[in-house]
């Protein structure tokens, strides 16, 4: 367990992070930039010159700060030490929506202890805003400039469930048929960590995304689990495995959802 001046000091470099990296994007990368396709020929996952110049400024903030920390990163793999923390970084969640100018994308950065995620923060540049925790239950956003307290909707019910879900292709057409419910349901847009953070911020009740990697995911579970949510695969097991994930507003609404799921998530 952390100690509270800890997760102070920790805390505050992710808020100067953030601030950093919403300047550093607005002097550096605000201009056009080179797209390639990781997968080439077998689907399309693209990576530009941003992703990589960010997550290099983002290592080189925390190799100064914490030159002892692991560090794990999308881009640029796992830099190894004996250190109980590691940062895992994702430089631009939403790469497809940075490619055509939707400004739902963000960087993600977790800091892990013991392979735990404990702090997380996810910046949006173009929104101007940023979540984060403090502790193990107090998240964030500050928006503009103006900071306050978030907490998800501990009153959601199946029935009136704000539900946001994507399959990022992983799930076939005949699979989304046995999840009738689900397909009913999506009524709300999915953007990325941006409806993970609106999940926390109590706006959506339910997301469901397919194919999170660690460093999709690491950072925002701290968050979710802070502002009172619950987070786990669809199998309910823990979310720091990534994978197929589910979160959900309170126990009754998640114990629904993974029942729901069970069909498609063997």
């Amino acid at each position: 367990m952390l100690k509270s001046s800890d997760y102070k000091a920790y805390s505050k470099f992710i808020e100067s992070l953030a601030k950093k990296l919403t300047k550093f994007y607005y002097s550096k990368l605000n201009k056009p930039f080179k797209t390639s396709n990781k997968l080439k020929g077998r689907g399309y996952d693209p990576v530009t010159s941003a992703d990589k110049a960010f997550e290099k400024f983002i290592r080189k903030e925390i190799n100064k700060k914490f030159p002892t920390h692991q560090v794990i990163g999308e881009e640029f793999g796992f830099k190894k030490s004996k250190s109980d923390y590691s940062w895992v970084i994702d430089p631009i969640d939403g790469t497809r929506s940075f490619v055509i100018g939707n400004p739902t994308w963000s960087n993600l950065i977790s800091l892990n202890y013991k392979g735990d995620p404990i702090l997380g923060l996810a910046n949006f540049p173009i929104l101007k805003k940023y979540y984060f925790n403090t502790s193990l239950n107090s998240a964030y956003v500050s928006d503009n400039g103006k900071k306050r307290k978030i907490k998800v909707n501990r009153k959601a019910i199946f029935s009136n469930m704000k539900l946001s879900a994507a399959f990022h292709g992983s799930l076939s057409l005949n699979q989304q048929k046995k999840i009738p419910q689900i397909l009913k349901r999506m009524q709300f847009p999915c953007s990325d960590a941006l409806s993970y953070s609106h999940f926390a911020e109590g706006k959506l009740d339910v997301v469901i995304q397919c194919g999170n990697k660690i460093w999709d995911i690491h950072a925002l579970i701290p968050i979710i689990k802070s502002a009172g949510g619950i987070v786990t695969t669809w199998k309910n097991f823990d979310a720091k495995k990534a994978g197929n994930i589910i979160c959900s507003a309170n126990k009754n609404l998640h114990k629904k959802m993974l029942k729901i799921l069970k069909p498609v998530s063997k």
